[in-house]
């Protein structure tokens, strides 16, 4: 009898204190493995979209709108939504120098050693300044990031509720295989009437430069391809014999890839998604991958990224 009590207190203890563990794990779950708001991933299954399906970003300056767009199965990508930029710092023109306080212009890969779930804003990821075209320019800084809260010193800064929907899409995206995502940031949109508002400004002709990618996704939907030489990007440009090109040196002999207008197939509009598809894995919501990924995107690196340190 008395083992039997004994027997019975222990279990009764254990399972109040894994009670007790369930629910503190029910009312606290780290920013950085959220997944997705209800209202999200329903946004996503109306647009035809999955969490895991790649991403690719555009920042637009003096619009202060952050967009994401989402790689559907024909390869092209979609947009899913645009953003308000809380702030950013500086005006219109590229970052030049550690400490100018000037947000970043330019291409930009940002890969899962970027991530930085630790941020002292919140949540947050390195864009990756400086890449090769500004290290060829001699400009300096680092971890230059997209981040939480509203105040920046050469970072976007999009607000903690805005960032963690943005930094969760890129998670998925990146865990399910995607090796890097672009980021493009603009100093605004470059339209034609945008272009010639700002034809006398000092930037214009690095300005010109961006718009030929900027041009490339609008008119493909496909991200493009950019390397580095002569001190300039070059957009969908293959080189011959796979030579690798020297961001100072003169570029070397390529050809420019074929260009063909973005046409969207009859299926690759809205369309109802299944529960299954809408499931998240466990392994997902952990960060964890299971089996061999290939990577569903690679785009031509512009060079290694700072690991951010704490920002």
């Amino acid at each position: 009898m008395l083992r039997s009590s004994f027997v019975t207190a222990v279990f009764t203890v254990s399972v109040v204190a894994l009670a007790a563990a369930l629910v503190g794990c029910g009312q606290f779950s780290p920013p950085y493995m959220k997944p997705l708001s209800a209202q999200t991933r329903a946004l996503l299954a109306e647009k035809g979209m999955t969490e895991e399906q790649p991403v690719l970003i555009r920042i637009f300056k003096a619009e202060s709108e952050l967009e994401v767009w989402k790689q559907k199965d024909d390869g092209h990508y979609y947009h899913f939504k645009t953003y308000p930029i809380c702030a950013y710092s500086g005006g219109l023109g590229p970052k030049l120098k550690q400490g100018d306080r000037q947000s970043p212009e330019g291409f930009y890969l940002v890969n899962f050693d970027q991530m930085n779930p630790k941020s002292s804003y919140y949540l947050a990821f390195d864009m990756g300044f400086p890449n090769s075209y500004d290290r060829a320019h001699e400009r300096t800084g680092a971890h230059l990031m997209v981040h939480g809260d509203c105040t920046s010193s050469g970072c976007y800064a999009m607000t903690d509720a805005v960032v963690e929907e943005i930094y969760i899409i890129a998670r998925e995206a990146l865990a399910a295989g995607q090796a890097s995502f672009q980021v493009q940031a603009y100093p605004f949109r470059m339209t034609a009437a945008n272009m010639a508002a700002h034809r006398k400004h000092e930037w214009y002709d690095f300005w010109m430069n961006l718009k030929e990618g900027y041009d490339y996704f609008e008119t493909t939907r496909l991200p493009p391809s950019v390397a580095v030489c002569e001190k300039r990007y070059l957009v969908n440009a293959n080189f011959v014999g796979g030579t690798r090109p020297n961001p100072t040196g003169a570029c070397p002999a390529y050809r420019k890839g074929p260009v063909v207008a973005f046409k969207p197939s009859p299926d690759s509009g809205n369309k109802n998604m299944s529960q299954a598809s809408l499931a998240k894995p466990l392994g997902s919501v952990m960060g964890l991958s299971f089996g061999t990924i290939k990577p569903v995107y690679r785009a031509m690196t512009l060079g290694p990224a700072t690991p951010p340190a704490g920002k």
